[in-house]
């Protein structure tokens, strides 16, 4: 049972990846997953969000307008498309699934205790050049 995210890699800036984040020995169909990143020497940063269904999702500031991310639960899979991407996008990114739904705006899921996501994929190097 694991969640892994791939698609990373070395990228000039103005390009694109797109991302993969893909459950196995388990369905991810009725998880709500977020997209998170992490710099060398800074703290970890929500990217995105979306809920069980696709109907919801949210983005950072930071990525909106550059980043779609969407869903296939037929294929267990959620994606985050990444659009003209910037020197200052480099990071690790980490996809993340929990069962807890936000009170308000989806972009709360992105705050939640790291404790609160049941599963946690490895992370996928993305490295954009200027």
């Amino acid at each position: 049972v694991q969640l892994q995210a791939s698609g990373g890699g070395l990228v000039q800036a103005g390009g694109s990846l797109r991302l993969s984040c893909t459950a196995s020995g388990f369905s991810l169909a009725t998880y709500n997953i977020g997209w998170f990143r992490q710099a060398p020497g800074s703290e970890r940063e929500g990217v995105s969000c979306i809920s069980a269904n696709g109907g919801s999702t949210y983005y950072a500031d930071s990525v909106k307008g550059r980043f779609t991310i969407s869903r296939d639960n037929y294929r267990s899979t959620v994606y985050l498309q990444m659009n003209s991407l910037k020197p200052e996008d480099t990071a690790d990114y980490y996809c993340a699934a929990t069962k807890l739904s936000p009170s308000g705006s989806w972009g709360q899921l992105l705050s939640i205790p790291r404790y609160e996501y049941d599963f946690w994929g490895q992370g996928t190097l993305v490295t954009v050049s200027s």
